[in-house]
């Protein structure tokens, strides 16, 4: 497969384009975190996921895509970044010697995914389950109030049918909420049991998509990463929490009009994931596909690899260790 090569002015305008998205996302974030404080909403996907802040500031153009100017070199210090032809690019054989298993399984699990019907009757039950019978001093956000009280909020658990299909959110269930689930999901189910109504599953596209980085063009992370806080959103509404001095109205899904709109917001959320989940399909596939390329390349005649490709490479002064994107 070709390589796309970007002039310096153009990769450094989408870079600058990147970075000022990300700060004006992360404005609140910044200022909470130099005060301790936190936010249940959008703070929580750099509480839940691993990837932080800085890593979601840098950019990367993806495999396929190679960097010219000056600008680049810095990049040929950080993993698996190469000189060819004059441009900085990812070494894509090099980064799927190391993460082809992951890209592999992010492909299995978001086509058995977006295969399936979205299920939209779960209303949320999974956050009320995490408090089920549990003191004041127990429940995971403590500093929140519970819009029914203990014993309204364990009612309500007890009145319904859960039907939760996600094991990352199964797992926080309190011991005695497991046994009233439809099911029991575990690690090994999620590729059988995932589907495009749980508002996990569509968070987690964020996660799958920071995990292949610099693999995958960062315009496309960040595009995961402001669906699933728009999706956090709608998972503490329609939680047993009361984020009304928040600007969070609840989504009373103990009631039959509450019950209608989480199922109008949890389909327009699913459709969005959808299609970010066949962007990311679409992404992960190409990056495979380069590595079957390379592979046909090699029979054809002797190549260069990449360390020799980086001899009396010329490096600016400024050049450092990319010690953020080591994963």
């Amino acid at each position: 497969m070709s390589t796309v090569v970007l002039p310096e002015a153009e990769w450094l305008a989408r870079q600058a384009r990147h970075q000022e998205r990300v700060d004006e996302l992360l404005v609140g974030h910044r200022e909470r975190a130099g005060q301790g404080r936190r936010h249940p909403v959008e703070d929580f996907l750099f509480s839940y996921y691993s990837f932080r802040p800085a890593q979601l500031r840098r950019w990367h153009p993806g495999a396929g895509v190679a960097l010219t100017g000056p600008a680049a070199a810095e990049r040929l210090d950080w993993r698996e970044h190469v000189l060819e032809d004059g441009a900085v690019t990812l070494d894509v054989n090099a980064f799927l010697a190391r993460r082809s298993g992951a890209v592999r399984h992010v492909v299995e699990l978001l086509t058995a995914t977006a295969a399936r019907p979205a299920q939209l009757g779960c209303f949320g039950l999974h956050e009320w389950a995490m408090v089920y019978r549990q003191t004041a001093e127990q429940v995971r956000h403590a500093d929140r109030p519970l819009r029914l009280g203990p014993d309204g909020t364990d009612a309500v658990v007890e009145e319904h049918r859960i039907r939760c299909t996600h094991h990352d959110a199964f797992r926080f269930f309190t011991e005695p909420a497991r046994p009233l689930n439809l099911l029991q999901p575990a690690r090994t189910d999620q590729v059988a049991l995932e589907q495009p109504g749980c508002l996990h599953a569509t968070m987690d596209l964020y996660k799958w998509a920071y995990k292949l980085a610099p693999a995958l063009p960062s315009e496309l992370t960040l595009d995961c990463f402001e669906l699933a806080r728009y999706t956090r959103e709608l998972d503490m509404r329609a939680s047993p929490y009361d984020l009304s001095d928040l600007g969070y109205l609840p989504v009373r899904i103990e009631t039959v009009d509450g019950k209608a709109e989480y199922v109008q917001q949890q389909r327009e959320i699913a459709d969005l994931g959808q299609q970010l989940r066949e962007r990311l399909l679409a992404a992960t596939r190409s990056l495979l596909s380069r590595q079957v390329s390379a592979q046909v390349s090699a029979q054809d005649g002797p190549q260069i690899d990449g360390a020799t490709r980086l001899v009396n490479v010329q490096k600016s002064p400024s050049c450092r260790t990319d010690s953020v994107n080591s994963e």
